[in-house]
């Protein structure tokens, strides 16, 4: 099976709104080799359940393909033409099974030395469709908000060593009532710019009281979903033959309902929230591993314009068997470890911040909860400097983003 034989009766299994997007699009496709398609399936089969963000991205992509003739299409993809596939990737379902078909690429093409011909191909690409789709402008400063060491009582190591160079450290911040100062604010920016999942709040343990304007994910409120997940695993692991890649697999495949998770829930959070558990390692056992996965996640996938984190005290490492059994009740938890997970955590949300478009004003914000510690970063603040201003965080979070 080949591109240029796609007919619209293949696609009958894909949700209605997938369907309809790649129809519109067949032509196209049929000109594009099969070293690449999957990639873009992979992307259209579960577009009824992305967030605006990605349907946006997809959508624009497609659009410039459309714009192209046969002659530019095959000078854009030559490089990818020239990819060397093995005839059971060729005979493999890759119309209902994009994301499968995509890790079996990658596998065959390591092994066939052919990587990194096929990443510089996919590097060249995304550079021509950067250059010929612009992102569109935000209407509001892009802010992220990360507070760790939740539980901690004093902590006498240097905290945000990493993010201090890139902003201004302040140690003199008043911390009373400061989460509530935070998570007021990020309900502010969601009224005033009331984008479709555009403003977060992920907490690692139980989510406080918020107003339904932001889309919330938390680690206790998937506690059942995560216990039904670590069954389900259990039970696969015990199975005679059963190995990683065939795990991933199953797990790859699981929908909200396979969890246990409410039908009434929203559609594409649920959906997104699977596969934060059947994704991400350790998602389903640490919380500070599952903040700093939701977070990144969400960054990509959603590109929120708004993002709070707050950081609560994991569980203590343990062996894996006995971690995902979880024979033992209700777990010791680690404050101490927590916090310094969470710092590097903190840090690497505010790399993944300026992935995204605006990163030259992008504000971000990191609070030693319950202390006067804390670190900004924007253009507002000189790099590198420190600060001993009196300062509550809902000032501080004023200078970031004015």
């Amino acid at each position: 099976m080949q591109p240029r034989d796609l007919q619209p009766q293949h696609f009958a299994g894909y949700p209605p709104e997938a369907r309809k997007l790649v129809l519109s699009h067949l032509e196209v496709l049929r000109q594009l080799p099969l070293s690449f398609v999957p990639s873009l399936l992979r992307e259209a089969i579960d577009y009824d359940y992305r967030f605006p963000a990605e349907r946006s991205l997809l959508d624009r992509e497609l659009a410039n393909l459309n714009t192209l003739t046969p002659a530019q299409i095959g000078q854009r993809f030559e490089a990818f033409a020239k990819v060397s596939l093995s005839p059971a990737l060729e005979e493999f379902d890759w119309i209902n099974l994009p994301a499968q078909f995509v890790e079996q690429e990658s596998a065959h093409l390591w092994s066939t030395h052919q990587l990194d011909a096929f990443r510089k191909a996919a590097t060249d690409y995304g550079a021509a469709l950067e250059s010929a789709t612009p992102p569109e402008p935000l209407p509001v400063t892009r802010l992220g908000i990360a507070v760790i060491g939740q539980g901690v009582s004093s902590y006498d190591g240097k905290l945000f060593r990493n993010l201090r160079q890139h902003g201004t450290w302040f140690g003199r911040i008043k911390p009373d009532q400061g989460f509530d100062q935070l998570l007021s604010a990020v309900e502010e920016r969601a009224r005033a710019y009331p984008v479709p999942y555009g403003h977060w709040y992920v907490d690692g343990g139980q989510a406080a009281l918020h107003t339904p304007s932001i889309s919330t994910v938390s680690y206790n409120g998937l506690a059942p979903a995560r216990a039904t997940l670590l069954k389900r695993m259990q039970a696969e692991i015990s199975s005679p033959g059963m190995g990683p890649e065939e795990l991933r697999t199953r797990m790859a495949r699981l929908v909200p309902a396979d969890l246990g998770m409410d039908k009434a829930g929203d559609p594409v959070v649920d959906r997104f929230q699977v596969k934060l558990l059947t994704e991400g390692s350790g998602t389903q056992i640490y919380s500070t591993t599952f903040g700093q996965w939701t977070t990144r996640e969400i960054l990509r996938r959603a590109q929120a314009l708004t993002l709070l984190v707050r950081y609560a005290p994991r569980q203590r490492q343990r062996p894996l068997n006995e971690l995902l059994a979880n024979t033992k009740g209700a777990p010791e938890l680690d404050p101490l470890g927590s916090l310094i997970d969470a710092d590097m955590a903190a840090w690497y949300h505010w790399i993944n911040q300026q992935r995204l478009p605006g990163s030259d004003r992008s504000a971000f914000l990191a609070w030693f909860e319950g202390h006067g510690q804390a670190v900004a970063i924007g253009p507002s603040f000189p790099k590198g400097a420190e600060s001993s201003t009196e300062l509550g965080l809902r000032e501080l979070l004023n200078l970031a983003i004015r």
